[in-house]
C-alpha cells in the first residue's frame, strides 16, 4: 500500500469498478466492433475512421482513434512456456490422400475427416464460395433475415451462378495473402516424404538436429493468432482493440537455429540475430528438455529491467511454463524497479489444444494491465508482480500450482493469495509486502559489490562479489542456494547424537569451494520449519561458515515460522521454500555473507553476536517482502 493510501481507498476502487462492469463489457464490444472492423489490424496502420457503432441503445458516431493513443505494452517470451507451444502439426489427411500414406485414423479405425487444420498465410488470392446456411445450424431458418447470397453453386459440377437459384446459396469472397491467417490442412511431410507424426523425425531417439521446435519463438505470433481467430462478444482484435504490444525474447522457448536478418524480426530488437543454441539460448520441454540456468535468470532479469526503464510501457506480461512460472514471477516483483504493473500467464494445455485457457489469460492480463485498478493515488503500482489465471488474480508471492488442469492454482501460505479477479477487473485487497519500485532488493537498491566467501587452501577467506556492472546491469552472480528438506524417518543412525549431518556438510564444503555466494533454505517440519538435530547443526555450521540459512515450513504451510535468534537462522514466515530461497538470493545479493569466525569450529560470543547482527538484517527483508 502506497504512502498516503488508506485501505478504504482500495475497497472504493474496486466497488467504482465492479459498479462500472456493465459500462466495461459495452466498452469491450464497441471496441471489439472496432477490430472486426479493421481497427489497427495491420501493424502498419495509424488511423481508421468508423461512422457508426450502435452497442444496445447507445451510438457512437465519427470515432477518430489513433494507434499512438493506446496503451503499449511489453509482452516477454520466457522459458518451457507452453502458453507459446502450438502443438505437434501433424500432417493432414489432404495431404496423405495427395501423397499415398497412411491416414490419420481414430481408435475406432475411422478417418479423422480432413485431418487438422492450422493457421497458415496464403501464398497466392484464391477465390471461394461459402454455403450461406453453415455458420450456424438455424441459418437456413431464418432466411427471412437475411440479404441474398451473391449466387448459387451447382452441386455436381461445383460452378456458381449468380442467378440460378436451384444450387446451393453461396457467397463469393476472395481471401488474399495479407489478410492474415487462415485455418487450412497442413499439408508438409518430411524430407523423407513421410507424414509428420511428432516433432523428430525419429519419434523413439529426438535428436536436436533432427527435430522441429514447437514453440513460437516470440509472443507475436501468439497474439497475431489470438487477435484473429479468438472471439469475444462476438467479433476478433480483442488485444489490438485494447492496447500496442512489443515482444522481447528474454528467455524464450524457441529459437533461430540458423539465425535471422533483422528485417525479418518480429521482436525488439537490433541487428541480426546469430545462429541459437538449444539449451543456451532457448529452452523447451519438448521434444527433447533444456533448462534455464541462474546466467539465464541474469538475463531475464536485464531484460525486463531495461525495458521497463522506458516511459513508453504501461505495464509488462510475462510468459513461461506453468510449473515455474510462479517463481519466476516474484523474482520479477522483488528485482524489477518499476512502477507499472507485471502480469505473469501461463497455460496449462498448448495453444490451440482443447479447453487451452493460455489465450484468455493473455487477454485478461491485457485487460487488468489497461483497467488501472492496479494504481496508487499517485499512479504507482500498489500490487507488485501478479499471476493471472482462470480470471484469478494472485499476488506473486503466495500463489503455487496444484494440478495441470484449468483452475490447477492455489494460494500459498495460508493466509490471502487471491487478490482480485478481471471478469469485471476487481481488487478485493493490496498485500502490504514491498515490492518492484519499492522492493529492498530491487535492481537499483543492490550494491555494485558484495562480500563473499570461499574456501583456499583449507582457510576460509572473504571475496568481493561484482554485483553490477558500471552501468548498473546484473551480472552472473546470483547466489547458488540450495534446498533442503525434512522427512520423518530420514536419520540412519540411533541415538542423534548431535553431530552435524555429514550430508549437509558436504554441501558445504561444495559450496565453500566453488561459489562466493550460497545458501541453504530448510523446508522443515509445518509451520515451526524444524528438522531433526544433526540437520539443524549442520546449517547452523554452515551459518558460522558464512552460508545464510532460511526456514520454513514444509509444502504450502498455513502457518508462520518463529524467530530464533540462537539457532542463526533466517525465520521465511509463510514463504514456500522455493520463494524463500529467490528472496534469500535477492537479500544475498544485498548484504553479501556472513562474517566467518576466525575459527568456524570455536566461534567466541562475539563473533557469533556479529553473526546476528547479519541476521536480523536479512530478517527485516524477510519480515516486508
Amino acid at each position: 500500500m502506497s504512502d498516503g493510501e488508506k485501505p478504504d481507498d482500495c475497497i472504493e476502487k474496486s466497488q467504482e469498478t465492479e459498479q462500472s462492469g456493465v459500462e466495461r463489457r459495452s466498452m469491450m464490444q464497441f471496441l471489439g466492433a472496432m477490430g472486426a472492423l479493421g481497427l489497427a489490424s495491420g501493424s502498419n496502420a495509424r488511423e481508421t475512421t468508423a461512422e457508426t457503432v450502435t452497442s444496445g441503445s447507445e451510438a457512437v458516431s465519427n470515432i477518430s482513434q489513433e494507434e499512438s493513443s493506446k496503451p503499449t505494452i511489453a509482452v516477454f517470451a520466457g522459458p518451457t512456456a507452453t502458453i507459446l507451444n502450438s502443438g505437434t502439426r501433424i500432417t493432414s489427411n489432404k495431404a496423405r490422400e495427395k501423397y499415398d500414406l497412411d491416414l490419420l485414423t481414430g481408435p475406432d479405425g475411422e478417418k479423422l475427416g480432413s485431418g487438422p487444420l492450422r493457421p497458415q498465410r496464403l501464398a497466392a488470392p484464391v477465390t471461394v464460395y461459402i454455403d450461406a446456411h453453415s455458420s450456424h445450424p438455424l441459418d437456413s431458418q431464418d432466411t427471412e433475415l437475411y440479404a441474398p447470397p451473391d449466387g448459387y453453386v451447382d452441386p455436381e459440377t461445383g460452378e456458381f451462378d449468380e442467378e440460378a437459384e436451384d444450387g446451393v446459396p453461396a457467397y463469393e469472397v476472395t481471401l488474399q495473402p495479407d489478410d492474415g491467417l487462415y485455418q487450412l490442412p497442413y499439408m508438409a511431410r518430411k524430407s523423407n516424404g513421410e507424414a509428420w507424426d511428432s516433432d523428430s523425425l525419429d519419434s523413439d531417439d529426438p535428436q536436436k538436429d533432427e527435430s522441429r521446435i514447437p514453440f513460437f519463438p516470440d509472443t507475436s505470433r501468439l497474439f497475431e493468432e489470438i487477435d484473429r481467430f479468438g472471439i469475444v462478444y462476438g467479433v476478433n482484435n480483442s488485444l489490438k482493440s485494447k492496447a500496442n504490444f512489443d515482444h522481447y525474447r528474454a528467455a524464450p522457448s524457441a529459437g533461430y537455429r540458423d539465425g535471422l536478418p533483422e528485417d525479418e524480426r518480429t521482436d525488439e530488437g537490433a541487428g541480426d540475430i546469430e545462429p541459437e543454441t538449444w539449451g543456451e539460448d532457448f529452452f523447451t520441454y519438448t521434444p527433447i528438455a533444456e533448462d534455464p540456468t541462474r546466467r539465464t535468470l541474469t538475463e531475464i532479469t536485464n531484460s525486463v529491467q531495461d525495458a521497463m526503464e522506458s516511459e513508453e510501457y504501461a505495464g509488462a506480461i510475462w510468459t513461461e511454463g506453468s510449473p515455474t512460472i510462479e517463481e519466476t514471477c516474484y523474482w520479477l516483483n522483488l528485482l524489477v524497479d518499476t512502477t507499472k504493473p507485471i502480469a505473469a500467464n501461463a497455460s496449462q494445455q498448448s495453444h490451440g489444444d482443447l479447453g487451452n485457457r493460455g489465450d484468455r489469460n493473455i487477454f485478461d492480463s491485457v485487460t487488468y494491465i489497461t483497467s488501472s485498478i492496479w494504481e496508487d493515488s499517485n499512479g504507482r503500482d500498489r500490487v507488485g508482480a501478479v499471476n493471472i489465471q482462470e480470471e484469478q488474480v494472485f499476488s506473486s508471492r503466495n500463489v503455487q500450482k496444484m494440478d495441470d488442469r484449468p483452475g490447477g492454482y492455489s494460494p500459498s501460505g495460508g493466509h490471502g493469495g487471491i487478490i482480485g479477479s478481471t471478469a469485471p477487473p476487481v481488487l478485493t485487497n493490496v498485500p502490504n509486502k514491498q515490492h518492484t519500485w519499492n522492493s529492498e532488493v530491487n535492481i537499483t537498491s543492490l550494491p555494485s559489490t558484495v562480500t563473499g566467501v570461499q574456501r583456499t587452501n583449507g582457510t576460509i577467506r572473504t571475496v568481493e562479489v561484482a554485483i553490477k556492472d558500471s552501468e548498473g546491469n546484473l551480472l552472473p552472480a546470483i547466489p547458488d542456494v540450495s534446498i533442503t528438506k525434512f522427512g520423518e524417518y530420514m536419520s540412519d543412525s540411533m541415538p542423534n547424537d548431535g553431530e552435524p549431518s555429514e550430508i549437509i556438510m558436504e554441501q558445504v564444503q561444495r559450496k565453500l569451494a566453488t561459489e562466493p555466494l550460497a545458501g541453504f533454505v530448510l523446508e522443515g517440519t509445518a509451520p515451526y520449519g524444524s528438522v531433526h538435530e544433526s540437520v539443524m547443526e549442520g546449517l547452523r555450521q554452515a551459518a558460522i561458515r558464512g552460508l545464510p540459512v532460511v526456514s520454513v515450513g514444509r509444502a504450502s504451510s498455513g502457518g508462520f515460522t518463529e524467530e530464533n535468534t540462537a539457532n542463526l537462522l533466517i525465520e521465511g514466515g509463510n514463504l514456500t521454500s522455493t520463494k524463500a530461497r529467490l528472496l534469500l538470493m535477492a537479500s544475498m545479493m544485498k548484504f553479501g555473507s556472513y562474517p566467518v569466525p576466525q575459527n568456524p569450529d570455536n566461534p567466541s560470543e562475539d563473533e557469533l553476536d556479529a553473526i546476528r547482527e547479519r541476521v536480523d538484517q536479512y530478517q527485516e527483508v524477510f519480515h516486508t517482502h
